[in-house]
């Protein structure tokens, strides 16, 4: 067994399938599955058409990915509050810290999120070990979203939501 690699909450990791370079991905040792921003999926006959990321991503390009029966499928994800929702799943090849992996990721809006890929223990076990204090981490972006929460929630005490 190869030695495991050590990462970070945060790591850059490039998707060569999709011309995807440095792309921020979360380290969630609290998720299972690991998950793709696709803003667009559309089943055609029994090909699956996926674009990746969304317009306003520097990760963007609009090409339109085609996945043939047998390279995707259906799966069920739970979320941590109980939400449970049908997602299509693609294997595609991720590298992190050098290491070239095959992994499965299921599709979703990720729009909302800081990290277009969130990286689960099934793609992490046995290869990687994670210390938090490690990583790339978008601080910045982290800061104004928390301080945007912060204002929120502020302002829902006030009661002027």
């Amino acid at each position: 067994m190869k030695p495991l690699t050590v990462i970070g909450r945060v790591e850059k990791v490039i998707l060569t399938e999709l011309a995807a370079f440095d792309v921020p991905a979360k380290i969630d040792t609290g998720a299972d599955a690991s998950s793709i921003w696709a803003s667009k999926v559309e089943l055609d006959g029994d090909r699956l058409n996926v674009t990746f990321f969304g317009p306003g991503s520097e990760f963007y390009s609009n090409n339109v990915h085609v996945f043939l029966p047998g390279e995707y499928r259906m799966t069920r994800v739970s979320s941590s509050f109980g939400h449970r929702e049908l997602r299509y799943k693609v294997k595609l090849k991720i590298k992190i810290k050098n290491r070239l992996i095959n992994g499965a990721f299921t599709l979703s809006n990720r729009s909302t999120k800081l990290y277009p890929i969130l990286i689960g223990r099934s793609l992490i076990k046995n290869k990687f070990l994670v210390d938090v204090a490690k990583g790339d981490p978008l601080i910045d972006e982290e800061k104004q979203r928390r301080d945007q929460l912060r204002e929120e929630l502020i302002n829902i005490n006030r009661g002027e939501a």
